[in-house]
């Protein structure tokens, strides 16, 4: 058949190349393709510094940015350089090829489909290791900047007598040097050994010499290269034994030289090192003697060395010198250890006294006067009556406040500084009544108003609740006037886009608003590309072409305290429980921060996630630690978040603190000095509850400063677990104001118990000074408990097996209601241990828990009554407190009383204005007109004590709180005093209206 052009399996077909218009195309498509990968990429490096500048800390951005690029530029190209010099060495050294072998021959074949890319497959080998060495060393960057900036600690291990700063600086970044040392190393070597092996070098079955001259004076190099770093290596582990954690019976996470280390490990990691120097020069003799025989003598002497004097040595020494006569051997250490933990937790300074644990005097009337002024007895416990708040102060279902509140102090209207739990009302985006991007975002942006009740009292509506001082919405009270918008909170975690055309949500006196935000926070969105930016880095379109956003719009995000303060010092760790103040009419974000190290010679570690963990916490509270093992911790800044307009700022707290000095110095001008602090925010400083539980946890040993006690662990105590709460876990610390014995005046404090070790007896009592104004602040004291008695797991035991309280129990059970305990408070009283607990009751008609009764315990006596008043009187088998009890109202006078004056004309008119204030307060109600229902709580707290004092006194002034409220409502020769105790009951009310009522509870009670 004639060819007309087919192949054997068919006609041939051209394809022709695409037209001009389809590569243009397809180009266009790709450079699309690849500017939109970088555009992704480089919006969050774009967002990041737009945040950073909103905040004004700009200069962490870029100082941490630079510290990173620079770190991997340079030991990237550091890692290129050893690997692809040794890979361009190995291949210049090659041997010319000659008869070849089988080995070779197979060998070939690889060598000639490598051969026209040689200079790329090194280019990219070299790329791939730079960019590993650099991604590592970037990760490095604390590490370098502490290096760089390190100061002094005028301190000197006890073992080396070198400054401390050695150890928590520069120690780390010379590992560091000696780890990417060692990778750098190893990986030339191999890359050398594989490219020998390929051109000839290296033989493994070719018949003759194994390796050319050149390919053994070159693995040589690198042997001996790696033989000094091991060198190196060996000397830095002599300093590395004065941070090196063992188990040691004496202590748990053990961390300096013992009595092996010293005489054993010591002399031998120096005689290692000599023997490690002389086979490296083994090694690099190669280059002249061309054989292998010496150094690798010299490297097996070095291996059997470092078994023999290394690791056999040192258990003979442990074995036959140590352990029969441990205790002696190790005297020493142990008080290093001692000296060294105490500091660098800064515990040195915690006193220890001797505490009877029974009292001193059999005069109740002496104990309960005494009783009076102990403690102002927190018996509003704020891990219990947040539900109450929620309950009583919520007022829309898209507000909430946290599951623990917090505990501060603010002054009355006297002046008078008094324990205040406060929360604050923040958004929860989940109970919106309809959930849409607009809605989630744009409309209901922010929380309102900070709540608060006294801590040592309750309200009357119903009773049993907080008595508030401040409440309401927006609420009112005994802060004043301030800044009641919540836009950055613990809960607030949602991004809201703020003050542009879309209005938000918001309330005034006069019932609910709008607004639009007017704080400069957050990120401008009125440029195209900012808001191309965010729409990719929140993987969020809508912010692109979304008609509520326009000129003004300002994306806000990063909201939570901890969050901020983390992002913009990332260098410190955050405690776990931020708190709120008010501040200068505003509401401050109060954060604890602490700078920590890994690197205090002798100084025991410790867990900061383990040890801060309580009955209470969870993962809201749980500590943001940057390196979660420590040894060495200081609350060394103290710092706010605003939660208007989220702005930071950050307090020098601890002004000796070498940690922070460092960071001071790479990141200047970003902590503001101690002398800045403004008083009225000083006024609500505290010492911080995870300072305290790391503290507490490493005293429970390290009290005892004897090598033997220590030792023997005879006195060891443990932090006991908590009676009131059903979930495992430690009992809290708790903030009191209270007074030690010797103080003549409360201090404001937090406070814990403990136990010996195995035993449920109470072992010790340790509060310190945490009120930040005082200037015996941090002030550490412990009561260890000489005698036997109960512990707080003892205590809660006893008063559930109380009869009285059996039968209180038996009968919630017909309410359908339970029982719930609140904090289990203990107070040095004269001599012995005066315990005070909270009871609340929760169900029936009540979804919260109200108080109801408070158990007391002194000495071996445990009662359960109605009140604080009632229980510290019965505990102490007294009537009346040491002061005149007034009279119940619903008695007859005696016959030599003189009868109530309920026919005056005073005590007439102050009723009748108590029931036209109610009337006008019930109406108000209804209508939900909240300024005329708090005029009317006004009116009507004034009528009540107007009527109060209209009445004579008989038998004494009696408690004020009583005396305002017992007059008005048994005032029984008029009907009018009905109102008076209306006013303060139905708990079954709707949510909305009974805390609509707390405005007159908070000035009734």
């Amino acid at each position: 058949m004639p060819d007309r052009g087919g192949g054997p399996t068919g006609p041939r077909i051209r394809v022709g190349r695409p037209s001009r218009r389809a590569r243009t195309l397809l180009m266009t498509l790709g450079v699309l393709a690849v500017l939109a990968m970088a555009f992704v990429m480089f919006a969050g490096f774009w967002t990041d510094w737009l945040w950073y500048r909103s905040v004004a800390y700009s200069s962490v951005f870029t100082t941490t940015l630079w510290t990173k690029i620079g770190l991997f530029l340079v030991f990237g190209l550091l890692m290129a350089i050893a690997i692809g010099v040794n890979i361009w060495l190995a291949h210049r050294l090659r041997p010319p090829l000659s008869a070849m072998s089988l080995e070779q021959q197979s060998l070939d074949r690889y060598r000639m489909s490598i051969a026209p890319y040689k200079k790329w497959v090194l280019l990219a080998v070299t790329a791939l290791v730079a960019l590993i060495g650099g991604a590592s060393a970037s990760g490095q960057w604390r590490t370098w900047l502490l290096y760089v900036n390190g100061v002094p600690f005028g301190q000197k291990d006890p073992q080396f007598q070198l400054d401390v700063a050695f150890f928590a600086f520069d120690l780390p970044w010379y590992r560091f040097l000696l780890g990417f040392g060692f990778a750098a190393t190893v990986l030339s070597l191999v890359a050398a050994a594989l490219t020998h092996y390929l051109y000839g070098g290296l033989r493994i079955t070719s018949p003759g010499a194994r390796a050319t001259g050149a390919a053994t004076g070159h693995l040589s190099v690198l042997l001996g290269i790696f033989v000094s770093l091991k060198a190196v290596a060996y000397w830095l582990d002599r300093y590395g034994l004065a941070v090196k954690s063992s188990d040691f019976k004496a202590a748990d996470n053990w961390t300096g030289l013992r009595y092996v280390d010293a005489n054993a490990y010591l002399p031998a990691k120096t005689i290692l090192f000599c023997i490690a120097a002389i086979c490296a020069v083994l090694f690099f003799a190669t280059l002249w003697r061309r054989t292998w025989q010496l150094p690798v003598i010299g490297f097996g002497l070095m291996v059997l060395s470092a078994i023999l004097i290394g690791g056999l040595y040192p258990a003979i020494v442990q074995k036959f010198q140590v352990q029969p006569n441990e205790q002696a051997k190790e005297a020493e250490f142990i008080k290093k250890n001692i000296n060294a933990t105490r500091d660098a937790y800064d515990i040195d300074d915690a006193t220890v006294d001797d505490y009877e644990g029974q009292a001193t005097t059999e005069d109740d009337s002496k104990l309960r006067a005494a009783a009076n002024t102990a403690a102002s007895y927190r018996v509003m416990d704020p891990n219990v009556v947040s539900p109450a708040f929620q309950q009583l102060q919520q007022r829309r279902n898209y507000y909430q406040f946290p599951k623990t509140l917090d505990v501060d102090r603010y002054k009355d209207k006297d002046g008078k500084e008094q324990d205040t739990v406060i929360g604050l009302r923040e958004l929860n985006i989940q109970g919106l009544p309809k959930r849409n991007w607009i809605n989630d975002h744009f409309t209901y942006t922010h929380g309102y108003g900070a709540i608060a009740a006294r801590g040592t009292t309750t309200g009357t509506n119903p009773t049993g609740s907080p008595d508030f001082t401040e409440s309401g919405l927006p609420s009112t009270g005994e802060f004043g006037k301030y800044e009641q918008r919540i836009y950055y909170g613990e809960k607030t975690e949602q991004y809201s886009i703020v003050g542009g055309p879309q209005k938000e949500l918001d309330y005034e006196e006069d019932g609910e608003k709008t607004t639009s935000y007017k704080g400069d926070s957050g990120v401008s969105l009125s440029n195209t590309f900012n808001r191309a930016a965010y729409a990719v880095s929140f993987s969020e379109p809508q912010i692109m072409y979304s008609g509520a956003i326009g000129e003004g719009s300002r994306i806000l995000y990063n909201r939570t305290p901890k969050e901020r303060v983390e992002a913009v010092a990332p260098w410190l760790t955050i405690d776990g429980d931020a708190y709120p103040a008010v501040v200068d009419g505003r509401i401050q974000w109060i954060v604890d921060a602490y700078t920590t190290s890994n690197g205090y010679p002798y100084a025991s570690r410790t867990t900061l996630g383990d040890t801060t963990a309580d009955s209470l916490t969870t993962n809201q509270r749980a500590v943001v630690a940057q390196q979660n093992q420590v040894n060495y911790i200081r609350n060394s800044v103290k710092a706010t978040v605003d939660a208007y307009d989220g702005k930071v700022k950050l307090y020098e707290w601890d002004t000796k603190d070498p940690v922070l000095k460092t960071w001071r110095k790479a990141f200047p001008g970003t902590v503001e000095p101690r002398g800045e602090i403004p008083q009225e925010l000083m006024d609500h400083l505290r010492y911080p509850q995870d300072l305290f539980k790391v503290q507490r946890e490493l005293l429970t040993r390290y009290h005892v400063e004897d090598p033997a006690q220590f030792y023997s662990g005879s006195d060891a105590w443990q932090v006991p677990d908590d009676p009131t709460n059903k979930e495992p876990g430690s009992v809290p610390p708790y903030y009191l104001s209270m007074k030690m014995p010797g103080q003549d005046e409360q201090q404001f404090s937090l406070t814990t118990t403990f136990t010996p070790r195995g035993r449920p007896n109470l072992g010790a009592f340790m509060a310190v000074n945490a009120d930040a104004a005082s200037k015996d602040y941090g002030e550490m004291r412990l009561l260890r408990v000489t005698s036997t008695v109960k512990g707080p797991g003892q205590v809660q035991s006893e008063l559930n097996g109380n009869d009285d309280v059996a039968e209180f129990v038996r009968n919630l059970k017909g309410t359908d209601s339970d029982i719930e305990y609140g904090n289990l408070l203990t107070v040095p009283l004269e001599g012995g241990f005066l315990y005070i607990e909270p009871v609340y009751t929760r169900g029936g008609n009540q979804n919260y828990p109200l108080l109801r009764k408070v158990a007391a315990s002194y000495g071996s006596k445990i009662v359960f009554e109605n009140s604080l008043g009632e229980a510290l009187n019965a505990v102490f088998g007294v009537e009346d407190g040491g002061t005149t009890t007034p009279p119940d109202p619903d008695e007859p006078p005696g016959e030599t009383d003189e009868p109530p004056a309920t026919g005056s004309a005073a005590l007439k008119k102050a009723i009748a204005d108590a029931q036209k204030a109610y009337s006008d307060g019930e109406k108000a109600l209804q209508e939900q007109d909240w300024p005329a229902y708090g005029k009317a709580q006004e009116a009507l707290q004034d009528a009540l004590e107007r009527a109060a004092a209209a009445q004579p006194k008989q038998g004494g002034e009696g408690d004020k709180a009583d005396g305002a409220e017992k007059p008005a409502a048994g005032a029984e020769p008029d009907s009018s005093a009905e109102p008076a105790s209306a006013a303060g009951t139905d708990p079954a009310r709707e949510p909305d209206t009974a805390g609509g009522a707390e405005k007159g509870s908070d000035q009734g009670s």
